[in-house]
Parts: C-alpha cells; sequence; structure tokens
C-alpha cells in the first residue's frame, strides 16, 4: 500500500505549477516549460482553444440574432458585467455572468471577469506601455504606498523581452516620461489627430500626442510566423477572439508555445481552493483544488508555484490558504495581504467637433489610437493631487442618414448617408493611491458555489481622484480649444472602481518584510517558492495600461525562479 501511496503521490506532482492561464500565467507556462520544467497550468474555468473555441470569430453582423444587442432579459440578469463595453451579444460566452460567480460589495465595485483557459487576455484592449523610472519613484517621491524594490533598468530588458514575442505596434517617440519599445510598424494617423497633435506641441513643451502601443501584428517577423500568427486584418471585433492571432493572447501565443515543449499540463475546471504549506520543510509543497464540474478536491504538488490567477483571486487564494505558520493567509506576516489594493480612475472624458477638413474622411477601420502620456506632477509636484493621468485620444467622421421618409426614399436614403463633420473625444486614464482602507478580505459567512468564502470588496475613490477628475476635464478643455475644437462637452460618469479592469495590489512589492508581502523577484518574503506576477504585485499603478508589465515580470521572475532551483535554494 505503501508504494501505491507514492506512486499515486508522483502521478500528480510537478516541477512547477501555474495558477491562472491569462496573459500572466500564461507567460508562467511559456517560460517555466521553455527553461524544461514539468508544469501544471490549472484554470477555473472551461478550455478555450485558438480559433476553435471563438464561435463568432467570424460571424457577420446580420449573423447575430439581435444584431449585436443584448436582450433585456440579459442586462436584467446581469447589472454589473453589461456595464463593460466589450461585453455583448458576440461576447457574452466569455465573460463571468453576475450570478454565477458572486462577491460581496461592502462598497461598490464592478468585478468584470473572464473564467476559462486563457482568461481576459481574450478580451483586453491590448494597450501596451512601458513604464519609465519616474513612475517607479513615485512612492517613494511623495511618500504614499511603499518605496519600489525595483527600478526602470530592472525591467527594461524584460519589457524588450516579452515585447519581441508577443508583437507589440508602435512608434519611436523619444520620450523619457514613456520609453520606447521593440516595436512593429506604428498604426496610422488621420488628419484631425495629426492636428490636435501639431497644436498640442506648438503650445505645451511637455505634453505629447503619440500613436499609440498596441499588441497587433501589424507586420510579422519570424518569431510571430513560428507561432503560427499573421497580422492584423483592423477587424476591430478583438474581443470576440482573433482567429488570425493578430492580437497577443494566452490562447494564440504563450500557452501553444508552452504546448510544443511537451513539458505543459493544462487542466481546466480547476478551481483552487489553497496553497498547501508544510510547517517541517518551511514552504510550499502543492496545491488544493476543486474540481468545477465534480466538487471533488485533489491536490497537486510542486517546488515551486505561480500565482497568476488575476489580482483580486490572486489575494483570495493566498487569504484563504491558511496554516498553523499562517492562520491569516500564506506569507501575512505582516497583516497586509489583501489591503493597498488601488485601480485606475477613468470616470471622465472630454468630447468636441471640428468644422474642417471637408474634403477628407478616414478609410477602414483600426484597432488602436492615439494617446497622451501623463504630463502631471511627473519632475516634480506641481498640483494639488498626487500623481497623474494619460489619456486615450478618439477621433472620426461619422455618416448620417435622414430616416424621416418612407418606402424608396428611406431605401435611398439609408444606402447612400451623407457625410457628418468630424468628431474627437477623450477619456483619462487615472492613477489611484493604494491606502489600507482599500482592501479585500474573505467574507467570514457567505460561501461561493465550491463552498470557498465569498471575496469582499471595500475599494473607493477619494478626494485626490476628485480632484484629478477636475484637472484632466480643465486641461482637456483647454487643449480642445487651443485646437480650434466646437461644442466642447465634458463628462464624469461616476463609474464604480473595477468597472477599468485594472485593479492592483493587496500582494506588493517591497523592499521590507514589514511593509511588503513580495520581495524584488515577485517572491513571497515568508515563503520563498511562491512567486506571484499579476496585478496583485503592483506597488502602485501608475497610469500606463499595466498587461505589458506583468508580461516582464512573469518573464523576470520565471528566470530568476530557476536559477535558484538550479543552486538547490527553492
Amino acid at each position: 500500500m505503501s508504494n501505491f501511496a507514492i506512486d499515486a503521490k508522483k502521478s500528480v506532482t510537478y516541477d512547477a505549477i501555474v495558477i491562472g492561464s491569462g496573459i500572466s500565467g500564461g507567460w508562467a507556462a511559456k517560460e517555466l516549460t521553455g527553461k524544461g520544467l514539468r508544469t501544471l497550468v490549472l484554470e477555473r474555468g472551461r478550455d478555450v482553444k485558438h480559433v476553435t473555441d471563438y464561435p463568432t470569430g467570424v460571424s457577420n453582423p446580420w449573423e447575430f440574432e439581435h444584431r449585436g444587442q443584448l436582450p433585456l432579459e440579459i442586462k436584467q440578469q446581469n447589472p454589473i458585467i453589461s456595464k463593460c463595453y466589450a461585453f455583448y451579444e458576440g461576447t457574452t460566452h466569455f465573460f463571468v455572468k453576475d450570478n454565477e460567480h458572486p462577491y460581496v460589495q461592502e462598497k461598490p465595485f464592478d468585478w468584470i471577469r473572464g473564467y476559462q483557459v486563457g482568461g481576459k487576455s481574450l478580451m483586453w484592449a491590448r494597450q501596451t506601455q512601458r513604464w519609465s523610472q519616474f513612475d517607479f519613484d513615485g512612492p517613494a517621491r511623495d511618500g504614499f504606498a511603499v518605496e519600489w524594490p525595483i527600478s526602470y533598468k530592472d525591467i527594461a530588458p524584460w519589457y524588450s523581452y516579452v515585447e519581441k514575442f508577443a508583437g507589440i505596434s508602435g512608434n519611436k517617440d523619444g520620450l523619457d516620461t514613456l520609453p520606447d519599445g521593440e516595436f512593429l510598424p506604428p498604426h496610422e494617423w488621420n488628419c484631425l489627430e495629426k492636428h490636435f497633435k501639431e497644436k498640442v506641441a506648438g503650445k505645451y513643451k511637455d505634453r505629447h500626442v503619440i500613436m499609440g502601443r498596441a499588441a497587433h501584428i501589424t507586420k510579422p517577423n519570424a518569431i510571430h510566423t513560428e507561432q503560427g500568427r499573421a497580422q492584423c486584418q483592423h477587424r476591430t471585433i478583438c474581443e470576440r477572439g482573433c482567429p488570425f492571432g493578430a492580437y497577443f493572447s494566452a490562447n494564440a501565443s504563450t500557452l501553444p508555445w508552452a504546448a510544443k515543449t511537451g513539458k505543459m499540463t493544462l487542466r481546466p475546471h480547476s478551481v483552487v481552493h489553497s496553497i498547501i504549506y508544510d510547517e517541517a520543510k518551511g514552504r510550499a509543497t502543492g496545491v488544493r483544488v476543486i474540481d468545477a464540474n465534480t466538487k471533488e478536491t485533489m491536490e497537486f504538488y510542486a517546488r515551486i508555484i505561480f500565482v497568476n490567477a488575476a489580482a483580486l483571486n490572486t489575494n483570495l487564494i493566498l487569504l484563504n490558504s491558511r496554516s498553523n505558520r499562517f492562520p491569516n493567509g500564506l506569507g501575512n506576516d505582516n497583516g497586509l495581504l489583501g489591503k493597498y489594493v488601488a485601480f485606475h480612475n477613468y470616470r471622465a472624458g472630454v468630447s468636441a467637433e471640428y468644422d474642417g477638413f471637408p474634403d477628407v474622411t478616414t478609410e477602414g477601420r483600426r484597432p488602436n489610437s492615439p494617446y497622451m502620456p501623463r504630463f502631471r506632477n511627473v519632475y516634480k509636484q506641481e498640483t494639488g493631487f498626487l500623481r497623474g493621468y494619460a489619456a486615450g485620444i478618439y477621433s472620426g467622421r461619422s455618416a448620417q442618414s435622414d430616416e424621416s421618409s418612407l418606402g424608396a426614399s428611406l431605401k435611398q436614403s439609408l444606402l447612400n448617408p451623407k457625410l457628418g463633420g468630424w468628431h474627437v473625444s477623450s477619456h483619462m486614464m487615472g492613477e489611484t493611491i493604494p491606502k489600507e482602507t482599500n482592501y479585500v478580505a474573505l467574507d467570514p459567512n457567505l460561501k461561493d458555489p465550491f463552498g470557498m468564502p465569498q471575496l469582499k470588496i471595500s475599494v473607493a475613490y477619494d478626494d485626490n481622484d476628485e480632484k484629478m477628475v477636475k484637472d484632466y476635464v480643465e486641461q482637456f478643455t483647454e487643449m480642445f480649444t487651443e485646437a480650434g475644437f466646437q461644442n466642447i462637452r465634458s463628462r464624469d460618469d461616476k463609474r464604480n472602481p473595477g468597472l477599468d479592469i485594472h485593479e492592483m495590489g493587496g500582494v506588493r512589492m517591497g523592499k521590507d518584510p514589514k511593509t511588503s508581502l513580495l520581495n524584488k523577484w515577485n517572491q513571497l518574503h515568508a515563503c520563498k517558492n511562491v512567486f506571484v506576477t499579476d496585478g496583485a504585485s503592483m506597488t502602485s499603478t501608475s497610469t500606463q495600461n499595466p498587461s505589458l508589465t506583468y508580461m516582464a515580470f512573469t518573464a523576470r521572475a520565471v528566470d530568476f525562479a530557476v536559477g535558484e532551483m538550479k543552486k538547490t535554494n527553492l
């Protein structure tokens, strides 16, 4: 019997376990398997295979029963997820529905999730900007949050490493506030965007309008062809899944690459309950899993564990990983696990019209747009609020039809629309300050469908966010006026935190184990063979879209972890 037990345990023992198969989890799988480690990837949702499982990826508008719109019944059943810009008739299969995986909103929070192989990498907005040294310096300079344990020079080579593989389009802009990367050709500008760029450059020396950097293959390199990925077709229906693999997703890129090694075992329908800690060995030894279909509990074992379940679920798993050594959650000696959660402030926007360029319009579509990097409080503290904001900028010229007539006249009007005027809009992407009062915790009473504690979320805006919204509206109104735009309008939609889909923190990196959970290698201070490289690890948020940074952190951490294994330190 003893031999049978040993053999049974060997069959569920791996060199490494990765929890989560999204953007960071896919990178962990690719890097671990590429270095020869037998790796188990656990995904709580269903399997989604590239191309095969994109049911609406090539569907035409008339093939949808409701022409892409959500029926009222679905909206009423899903008041939270229905707020997400990417949730419509063509994508409902990729999003978690409100009643399927409940959570507790101690304060209003719209938690947008995608539980399947590939996670939210199937539906993300694909914007990929590097951080600069100014971003890493922020907390140390103003004293909010804790000092980052790494600098830009530590992560820069890893940005280059992941950019080359993922395929990032962009322009070499030469900005110290937004470092250049390993770019494929940038997307094209339209005339109104060029006009705005020139007006801003002429008036403001510290403000720059650039073409956005996006995870789209505008011109494949050999590494992309080797992955089986092709050039972007500019269909702009990316969130349905791209059968060309033209935008970066775990499904099209990192997971198939890991599978080719023969070292990856992918197990969907595996809800991670907790990480197993062996007090005699002083390290984590495995992961406890609940099968999503059978509700059976099982255990898997490994020498190192990467937790990449997406920020808030990573917090949940660690909080639920209790033992005599860690009664308040794995690695939680300082009581900070789940605290200092932050997000991005997307509340405000400014729009306008332009009475010019009557003889030109745009042709085709573009899955990207211009971007203005942060310009507030970069070199010094200069406003009444901390940190700053970036902005996305969109413009175009819409077609209009007279729908007032009937019969043949109406048909002709619809078939021959007339061009309207140019319009332009922007939206803010503000940095929020991590605070101890913004936290997640396990609810002591409520359970989810798998018998695990529901996550309680208590996250809110503060006065700093309100001041930032006001400044953004003032500054973009001024810039739009300078550019000669008319009918300038601002909005503050008061959206709940979470709808930015950029939640971060709770398992933050830092130099001191008394004030942080992770060291500079994304390694738990108190449990050295567990690594966290998704959004939970972020010490602060800056203004950039965060996914590229998660990729770079993950590749760097795997390189360190495997090196430590070879030295028998793990």
